[in-house]
């Protein structure tokens, strides 16, 4: 019995000893493997994630949080990737995490995901104060940047080279629009929010919405890439500078970018209405979106100064009505909505797998 039990402390040994250096990796945090709270993706929301960070760090004496733009796909992906110190403790996010996302986390051994909601943003088609003004109508963006659009009985390349080839009442100006990237939580949402809307209000894509929604979408979120639009990397503040440079160019970015930059860009009204505090909390913008940040609930307790970091972003001072990240450009959530993300956070609760 003795050698028998030998015999089984020796095989469990070597199996551990046969991990593979990615078995390591996904086994779990590690304190000593990491001492500061890492936190990677949107753009729009790493000047958030990065005042919290410094509010943190300054309030404990810890060191400050790491913060990454690396855009909303390309945190997720980070993410997911595994449930060790070699991977983010939080995932920034312009959009909610899609059901491929989760599933891709929970493949790796990344489970009890919390999902907080941080605030609200919106989207803003801009340009250079000395450029002309616009005032768009939501179709007329999908029929300026889509790929295709209708023609006769089905669907051509997209031939305007000026906006006042979409409509008559745009400026004469040559259609370049310099936005983010498809690993972008901002380019899916304008793609979600503007092209596809835009699309629904065109009576043949609303018809080819009604017999087959995996085409109409095809068709409302492809952009096009004849160099009509930019893919100007994941830096917004790259895209409002690059606007003051190129008067005949417009810019898609958040609204924080644009209110930090009042003296430099102007943004188009949507359907008449411009972006501003209270239309897009309202939801009266078109283009407007909710904010989240994904914790490891894993991951609490173990890396140092998670927790803190994590009840930081939802405190009344952060995230509350006339909090310092208003100041910033978030736009915060109602103080019912704002009170049940404190106690998701406060209580650690897991999300359930999304629908889509």
């Amino acid at each position: 019995m003795k050698q028998f039990a030998y015999v089984a402390a020796a095989l469990a040994l070597s199996a551990c000893g046969q991990k593979t250096e990615g078995d390591a990796a996904k086994a779990g945090p590690s304190a000593s493997g990491r001492d500061q709270v890492w936190a990677a993706g949107s753009s729009t929301v790493f000047p958030f994630a990065t005042r919290v960070a410094e509010n943190v760090a300054r309030s404990s004496g810890g060191k400050a949080a790491k913060v990454e733009s690396l855009g909303t796909g390309g945190g997720f992906k980070l993410f997911c990737g595994g449930s060790g110190a070699n991977f983010p403790d939080v995932a920034n996010a312009s959009r909610a995490i899609k059901k491929s996302e989760f599933d891709q986390c929970v493949a790796n051994g990344v489970t009890d995901i919390v999902e907080i909601k941080i605030g609200f943003d919106g989207i803003v088609i801009a340009n250079a104060k000395t450029g002309p003004t616009y005032n768009f109508k939501i179709d007329q963006i999908y029929r300026g940047l889509a790929a295709e659009t209708p023609a006769g009985a089905g669907f051509a390349k997209n031939a305007a080279k000026t906006w006042k080839e979409v409509d008559a009442a745009l400026p004469a100006q040559a259609i370049l629009v310099y936005g983010p990237p498809p690993t972008s939580g901002t380019r899916d949402a304008f793609a979600e929010l503007a092209l596809e809307t835009g699309a629904r209000k065109i009576p043949a894509l609303e018809a080819l919405r009604s017999s087959d929604e995996e085409a109409f979408k095809a068709k409302a979120h492809t952009i096009r890439g004849d160099g009509a639009w930019v893919d100007a990397g994941e830096n917004d503040n790259a895209i409002v500078q690059t606007l003051t440079k190129t008067p005949n160019a417009l810019g898609a970015f958040g609204y924080s970018f644009l209110e930090n930059n009042m003296d430099t860009v102007k943004a188009a009204t949507i359907d008449g209405v411009a972006p501003t505090f209270e239309t897009i909390s309202n939801g009266t913008y078109p283009i407007s979106r909710s904010l989240y940040i994904y914790v490891k609930k894993a991951n609490i307790g173990v890396i140092p100064g998670l927790r803190e970091y994590v009840n930081a972003f939802v405190s009344d001072a952060a995230t509350g009505k006339g909090g310092y990240l208003q100041q910033r450009g978030l736009i915060p959530l109602g103080a019912e909505e704002h009170a049940a993300q404190k106690a998701a956070a406060a209580g650690l609760t897991p999300m359930a797998a999304p629908a889509k």
